[in-house]
């Protein structure tokens, strides 16, 4: 399925992009690296990026091997300002539904796109602004919150613009709710805009878009999702020197890590051939290890305490 250039929602399932529509773009700009590690990476993305979530595995793998030699500076883009547009082919909410469904089979991650023709979402600012918010109070629960969005409103059909839900979310992760509110309608709001504003300074038009920046200010750019060595490639380009650390593949060191992983994010941590990664999950579900939610595209494992 093509997209068009006009239409953020139908994402790219060749070239891995979800585009924003048309604006005034300038060149990429330099931009300050990381003041503590050699690499900082750019990233700029969407809570409902579907794209994005088809990196998932790639990025989790590359966090556990490299991380030691960058910071992620994560961006919020704008995916989806509200329904006031018609073209190329999504007018309306429920028009993402089978598309949604066509992309969780393509990236084998779990998406039910359900979603929109059961709680649909009017836009995906505010969960954009939220994660500002969370990024106020502690980077790494930011990120963890994130995560807790996506899974939410792709494996669980919950509509994250609406503020009980991000509450839930925000108190799952350990994030103080109230501050939360109070800095969601202040002080994040600016910040997402200048995260708008920096995406257009830097020509950004589509998520997953990842900017590898050294020291220097050389930069690599990876646009839209890409095998795994697309993003070592780019991070080796930008620093040869970069240390690659040994995969523990124990499945409760990774899921110590990461508490929850689909099936391909398993496979790829844990060098499990897809076709047994699912058995293997299902078996440490029998032996009350972890839990499994399940929808209609693929599942998604949760360590038990």
């Amino acid at each position: 399925m093509e997209t068009e250039n006009s239409n953020p929602l139908l994402c790219d399932i060749q070239s891995g992009v979800c585009e924003v529509p048309e604006s005034s773009l300038a060149t990429a700009a330099h931009t300050d690296a990381a003041a503590h590690h050699p690499i900082k990476i750019i990233y700029f993305t969407d809570p409902i990026c579907s794209s994005c979530w088809g990196i998932e595995p790639q990025l989790r793998k590359l966090k556990l091997e490299y991380g030691e030699n960058f910071e992620i500076d994560y961006r919020m883009g704008g995916l989806l300002p509200d329904w006031s547009y018609n073209s190329g082919g999504i007018s309306k909410p429920s028009d993402v539904a089978h598309h949604w469904d066509e992309v969780s089979r393509h990236y084998d991650m779990p998406i039910d796109g359900d979603v929109w023709l059961e709680d649909p979402l009017d836009s995906s600012y505010p969960p954009s602004i939220a994660f500002k918010a969370a990024q106020l109070q502690d980077s790494d629960k930011a990120i963890q919150f994130l995560r807790e969005m996506r899974e939410m409103v792709f494996l669980e059909k919950i509509n994250i613009v609406k503020w009980e839900n991000l509450k839930v979310a925000a108190e799952k992760v350990g994030l103080d709710v109230q501050k939360l509110e109070n800095d969601f309608n202040g002080d994040a709001r600016e910040l997402f805009n200048q995260d708008l504003q920096f995406a257009s300074k830097l020509g950004v038009r589509g998520f997953p878009t990842m900017f590898f920046v050294d020291l220097e200010g050389n930069q690599e750019k990876v646009y839209g999702t890409k095998p795994y060595s697309a993003y070592e490639d780019a991070l080796l380009k930008t620093f040869p020197a970069a240390s690659k650390k040994h995969i523990d593949t124990d499945w409760k060191k990774l899921f110590n890590k990461y508490n929850t992983l689909t099936a391909r994010e398993f496979s790829e941590l844990s060098q499990t051939p897809r076709e047994q990664s699912e058995q293997v999950l299902q078996g440490l579900v029998e032996s009350g290890n972890l839990s499994e939610l399940q929808t209609k595209n693929g599942s998604l494992w949760r360590i038990l305490a």
